[in-house]
């Protein structure tokens, strides 16, 4: 009997089910196999026999059918309590993930459509080396590549939360351009894409370079969050001492030049072209550390 009135028990045989809620025999089948609905019996010819609950269990698989759940997920969910709670929570956060990844998606494609020709060309490759969103582990490792290797671990954690740039949920065309050359950069294998040390063939220690450094990249941002130029007088001589400090040397206008030449060669290096790409996507009320680094090594006096 797969059609027809109830029976006088008051159940519904597989068909009569699946004309209630809307669904094929078929599908009542699949679940009823897999024991997410319960039967009330069986006919006299063996068939299946439900009642209202089924229905209702019937609803709710299709509500959480709906809502993305697979059938695994479904059946722990139909446990109700804590499973039901956790299934959901769960796919919210599986929510949240595919809204992002439709935000870069979108924004992609705009970039894709409003530049031109040449453009599109070179970028479809940068584009398609990394996942939409992108994640930022190839610029860790980029970074961990250039820092010292002695540096004490709270001390790189430090460096890589102000040099590490966070991916937006959603992001602008420009930020997607920016990050998708980001990516090529540090993760281009030739031996000149490399990041140079601080202070290439010098001895210094590095920990007191570094924690110099971070109080002067503080005294700069400061004066540079309130519209002054970051190279004051105080960061300045900060900057100039975690040098000095770190070589082992003191300050001196001797010194100063010295550095001057020193850090010169940073103006073309891959830490440069890192910083005109990062720059913009770090936060806008903390400036980036390398823009400060360039306002304070160009405040020294000419090397020449």
């Amino acid at each position: 009997m797969t059609g027809g009135a109830d029976g006088a028990d008051g159940t519904w045989s597989i068909g009569e089910l699946a004309g209630r809620a809307g669904v094929t025999v078929k599908t009542v089948r699949h679940y009823s196999d897999r024991g997410l609905l319960p039967e009330e019996g069986r006919s006299g010819g063996g068939h299946r026999r439900y009642g209202p609950g089924a229905l209702v269990r019937l609803r709710e698989i299709r509500s959480l059918r709906a809502l993305g759940l697979g059938l695994p997920e479904v059946a722990r969910a139909l446990e109700g309590g804590a499973p039901l709670a956790e299934a959901v929570a769960g796919r919210l956060r599986d929510v949240a993930r595919e809204r992002v990844a439709l935000a870069w998606r979108e924004a992609s494609l705009r970039l894709l459509a409003e530049c031109d020709g040449a453009e599109r060309a070179s970028l479809l490759p940068l584009l398609g080396a990394s996942a939409l969103p992108p994640g930022t582990d190839a610029v860790v490792r980029f970074w961990r590549r250039s820092l010292p290797v002695r540096l004490p671990r709270p001390l790189v954690a430090r460096v890589l939360d102000e040099v590490v740039p966070v991916v937006p949920d959603e992001p602008s065309p420009q930020e997607v351009r920016a990050f998708a050359r980001l990516g090529a950069l540090v993760t281009d294998p030739r031996p000149d894409r490399s990041p140079a040390p601080p202070l290439p063939g010098e001895r210094y220690r590095a920990a007191v370079l570094y924690e110099g450094l971070a109080e002067a990249y503080g005294l700069a941002g400061a004066r540079a969050r309130a519209g002054r130029p970051p190279a004051g007088p105080e960061a300045l001589d900060c900057f100039v001492e975690a040098y000095a400090r770190s070589l082992g040397a003191a300050d001196s206008p001797a010194f100063r030049r010295r550095l001057a030449g020193l850090l010169a060669r940073e103006e073309t290096g891959v830490m440069a072209r890192y910083w005109k790409l990062a720059a913009p996507l770090l936060a806008p009320h903390r400036p980036a550390l390398g823009l400060l680094h360039h306002h304070l090594a160009r405040a020294l006096p000419d090397p020449s």
